[in-house]
């Protein structure tokens, strides 16, 4: 094992409920630069690139914190077509 191995920061999968994950892109978004960050997220390989998955991530996640209580709004019944009395 090369010493850049051993001192290089762990891999960690984004997770938007971690606060601390969430903390690490917000300083990325105001530096423009992981450099201050302590690990270095992984990002799938079926998502493009890793500042478009932490977005994604982050919409739908303060998206259900926001409509968390919201009851849904009944859709309107279609009557199938069929036998009609009369």
């Amino acid at each position: 094992m090369s010493r850049l191995e051993l001192y290089s920061r762990p891999f960690v999968a984004f997770d938007p409920t971690n606060k601390e994950h969430r903390r690490h892109y917000h300083n990325f978004v105001v530096k423009r630069s992981w450099g201050g960050c302590p690990v270095r997220f992984m990002c799938p390989e079926d998502h493009g690139d890793l500042i478009t998955m932490m977005q994604r991530a982050l919409i739908d996640y303060y998206t259900k914190r926001e409509f968390r209580g919201v009851v849904k709004e009944q859709q309107p019944k279609i009557r199938s077509k069929g036998k009609r009395n009369g």
